[in-house]
């Protein structure tokens, strides 16, 4: 079991050279994964504020949800808030209520992933995608503590895969980031780019992270179990919707 990331960790990381640098690698990876969905609902879980910021565009509404023993910052800067602390196990959010989740630093850090993983696919609509960004089993990050992807639980593809399927998500695309050395010094950061491009072709197999597009599928049902029952639900912030503006009038249509 690993214990949650703190936010101010979190934040002075970001705001860091090595922090800005590692977002634009990320950022880069997870931009043939983002197909555009209309008027989307979107969801960070974690700590994805970074990374919302540059993935918002066209988004109906975007929610950053981070765990309760993780802390939360406010975000947007200047504007209404848009951030929650919540149990992300069991997030006060409707069935099928957002089309897109973005996980960063969530995973790793949680006692039960297979909650984690089955509350994602409670609140993702109908055919919508998960996206999982997690600290490479395999990679050289996830050996180093001065990073928030050297804390936590590492994950290999085929654990990452596994973990997915169990929950009838269906992996739909891959992608990996973080392919130069956590560098500590300013100057060195400067051949990141460089060593990027150069391991995305030669050494991809020990990129610092790994990313997946998984969507997810129709056919599972929910037991209800006796816990299930007993647990208290919280009041909705979202209604139950399809995976985008186009999804909603397909459901509509084929309910009349």
């Amino acid at each position: 079991m690993s214990t949650n990331a703190d936010i101010i960790d979190l934040c002075d990381f970001y705001a860091s050279p090595l922090g800005i640098t590692a977002a634009r690698s990320i950022s880069l990876a997870l931009s043939p994964l983002w197909r555009p969905i209309s008027e989307e609902r979107l969801l960070g879980l974690g700590y994805a504020t970074p990374y919302l910021s540059r993935f918002e565009g066209g988004c109906e509404r975007c929610l950053a949800f981070m765990p309760a023993g993780q802390g939360a910052e406010r975000w947007p800067a200047g504007q209404p808030l848009r951030t929650a602390l919540v149990g992300i196990e069991e997030m006060p959010l409707g069935d099928s209520s957002v089309d897109r989740i973005l996980m960063i630093h969530a995973l790793e850090f949680a006692e039960n992933p297979e909650a984690l993983i089955a509350e994602a696919w409670r609140v993702l609509a109908p055919g919508g995608s998960l996206i999982v960004v997690v600290p490479h089993r395999r990679g050289v990050w996830a050996r180093f503590e001065h990073t928030p992807f050297g804390s936590g639980r590492p994950w290999s593809r085929s654990q990452l895969t596994g973990l997915l399927r169990s929950a009838t998500f269906t992996p739909h695309a891959w992608g990996e980031a973080l392919l130069f050395p956590p560098f500590r010094r300013r100057s060195l950061l400067g051949f990141a780019s460089a060593l990027e491009r150069v391991g995305r072709k030669f050494w991809p197999i020990f990129a610092g992270v790994v990313i997946i597009e998984a969507v997810k599928q129709l056919h599972r049902g929910i037991p209800v179990t006796s816990a299930a029952k007993q647990r208290k639900v919280a009041k909705p912030v979202l209604v139950p919707a399809g995976a985008g503006a186009g999804a909603r009038a397909m459901l509509c249509k084929r309910e009349t």
